[in-house]
Formats: structure tokens, sequence, C-alpha cells
């Protein structure tokens, strides 16, 4: 037991690279390569385009710009064209609904249902905004600041020339106006020597379709649902979506059903278990102060299987065991680091299991305390990085 340490701290380096701004890798590091995990921030416009181009010109699909106008079906009851205004009828085997909140497809012309979950996930609203940093050599922070408010939570991310900031909120706890309110608090708080802007108000209703392939049309991103942006899932489940896709085409028609049943049940497994992940934040917090914090650790919010976990951990820690599938979304290490670093204590009472092995983990804790420090001495800041790269390119390896 260590009372006095962050979980965090004694299992890995990065949290530190994250409080001091490091880049998590090195100039001379090859491209794609680093010496800790990390994502991306694209500017999502220009990798549209970019992708439309590598698709075009690499790999010879044809990419046709128009407006649907209407849906026709086949006698069995599969989608048989989309009827365009300058293209005419397009056809197809198979259909992709990436009409995003509309679901154009799966929704409107098959009536497929959202399965609404706000029940769960109060969250529906959001203000957002984007913030110029008060000179040019700001710091550039490593991670997404994620900051609980009276009624949700502010994001708050670091960009080369400016931060993208924004509350997510309930619309059934607080008004618009207390939302941009706190908002605001914030951006004072935090320094912001700026006009503040207008936030633009996004609304959503947290939820996933019953189901996700029907007959000749998968929906994939929002068509298929969405939640809320607490852990950016819904990024993670438009990969999943279109690799199980890849890898699952149907030869035929007779097939397709049977490739649809095995998917809706993979997907409705993983819309599930990302809402007990996000629930979990929640059910967590100690806060008080509000009804919609207390609201969120009452009983009848919380999903009976995140309860019944919840219950076993009390007595030994989240394994493989709880989360068993192939390519879960978030595995039993997620769930550690935000259980244990949530406060959360796992109580084994007088004995030790077989498979405790305390010398180990001390081992495993000293790993990471020298990680941190060779990783501190030895990586630049952020934006050290990026000016390296803008004026000499990323290597290769």
């Amino acid at each position: 037991m260590r009372p006095e340490a962050a979980f965090a701290d004694l299992v890995s380096f990065q949290p530190q690279l994250c409080l001091h701004g490091r880049a998590p890798k090195q100039a001379g590091t090859p491209e794609f390569a680093a010496v800790s995990n990390y994502g991306y921030h694209l500017d999502a416009g220009k990798f549209g385009s970019f992708l439309r181009r590598h698709c075009t010109d690499k790999l010879r699909v044809r990419h046709i710009t128009d407006h649907v106008t209407a849906v026709t079906s086949r006698p069995n009851g599969d989608i048989g064209a989309l009827l365009t205004r300058r293209h005419g009828a397009i056809e197809a085997d198979l259909f992709i609904d990436c009409t995003g909140s509309q679901s154009l497809l799966l929704g409107q012309h098959f009536g497929i249902p959202l399965l609404p979950q706000q029940h769960i996930l109060f969250n529906d609203s959001a203000m957002a905004l984007q913030l110029p940093y008060s000179d040019e050599r700001a710091p550039i922070a490593s991670q997404t600041l994620s900051t609980a408010q009276a009624h949700g939570w502010i994001w708050d991310i670091g960009l080369p020339t400016r931060r993208g900031i924004g509350y997510v909120y309930s619309s059934a706890h607080s008004s618009d106006e207390q939302a941009v309110n706190a908002l605001y608090g914030y951006l004072r708080r935090t320094g912001s020597q700026h006009e503040l802007p207008t936030p633009r108000k996004l609304s959503f209703q947290p939820g996933y379709r019953e189901k996700f392939w029907h007959r000749n049309c998968v929906a994939i991103g929002q068509a298929a649902g969405f939640l809320e942006p607490l852990e950016a899932s819904a990024l993670a489940m438009v990969e999943l979506s279109a690799a199980t896709l890849a890898d699952a085409m149907p030869a035929n028609r007779a097939a397709m059903d049977i490739a649809a049943q095995r998917f809706n049940d993979a997907f409705r497994y993983r819309w599930e278990r990302v809402i007990d992940f996000l629930k979990l934040h929640y059910v967590l917090s100690k806060r008080d102060d509000t009804g919609y914090w207390r609201e969120n650790r009452e009983a009848s919010s919380i999903p009976a299987r995140l309860q019944e976990l919840l219950r076993l951990w009390r007595h030994q820690p989240p394994s493989r065991y709880d989360l068993h599938r192939i390519e879960e979304v978030f595995p039993a290490a997620s769930y550690q680091y935000v259980l244990y670093g949530m406060g959360f204590e796992t109580d084994y009472g007088d004995g030790r299991r077989r498979s405790d092995r305390p010398d180990l983990a001390d081992a495993y804790f000293a790993e990471a305390q020298s990680l941190t420090r060779k990783m501190l001495a030895g990586l630049p800041t952020n934006r050290e990085l990026l000016a390296h790269i803008q004026r000499h390119g990323l290597a290769r390896r």
C-alpha cells in the first residue's frame, strides 16, 4: 500500500509528462514512434480533404457530391437506391449510413429507434468556443484537461495557436445562461486575457440505435449513436465499426444477415460498456454540492452490470475476466486507472490471493519512478517539438 502516492504516478511515468508539459517524443524520434503513448489533434476539415484525395487517387474510390432526395426499396425490403438531385439513382448492394444524428437510412428509412440513455448519462448540451493564446510562446498542454463543474464538466484542449474549450452539461439541471457563466468563470480563473467570445451551443441526445446493421444498411458514427465526449469514445467506435465491417464483409446477400447479427451483438456490447465506463466517473465522485452530482450516484441511474462490478471490485481489482472480449473499448487497466485514481478502495481482507506478488508490484513502481526522472530530463516541451518539426520536418525511420 502506498497511500501517500497517486495511483497514476505509481504505475506510469506519463502523468508527470502531462503536468510538466512535455512532448511524447524527441525531435529525432522516427515518425509515428514515441517514448510515451500519444494521439493527434487534427484539423477535421483538412483531414477529411486528405482522406478524400487518398481514396480517390490511390484507392480508386468514386466520390459523388450530391443531395439525396429519396430512398427506394427492393421487393425484399432492402434499400435499392438513393435518388439524388443531379446523378439520379445510385444503386448498391450495401449502404453505409454516415448521415450523423439524422440517421437518414437506418433511423428514418428503416425506422430503427434510438435507445435513449439520458436516465444514465444526464449530459445533453455543450457550450463550445475557441480562444487564442495570450502570446505565441504560451505553453501547449500535453493532455485534455477535464474539470468538473456544478452541472457537468469543462474540456480544455491545447492546440498550437489556440485552446478549444467547452462546457458539457445537463439541460435538466442547468440553464444555458448558467452554463455560459460557468464557462466564462473558468476562462477567467485560467488566466484568459482576451475578450471572451460568444460560445456556440451544441445539443445531443445520448443513446444508441436498437440495431446498427439492418438488412443491407450499416450505420457508423453518430448515425449509430452518441453518448458524451468525456472519453472521446465516439472516435473509437467509428474506427472499430469500419474495421469490423471491412473484416466481416459478407460475400453475398445470403451471408449478410449472419454478419449483421454478429455485428449488432458486438456493438451492442461495446456501447453498453462505454456507458458503464462513462458512468463510473460520476458514480465515484464525492461532490455533494448540487442535485446533478447526487442524482448521478443514485442506484436508479447506475446500470445493473456496473453496480455488480463495483460490488465485486470491493474485494478484488478489475481483471481481464471482468472485461474479456476481443478489442474491449476500455479494458480492465482503464477501470483500474479511474477507480483507484478517484479514491476507490479494494479490501482484500486478511488473506492474500495466490496470484498476488507485492515484490513485482514494488519493482514496477520503482521502474515507473526511474522512467519519470529519465523522461522529464530528456523530452522537450510540446511547443519546442512542434517548432522543430515546422523547421526540419519529422524524423524518418
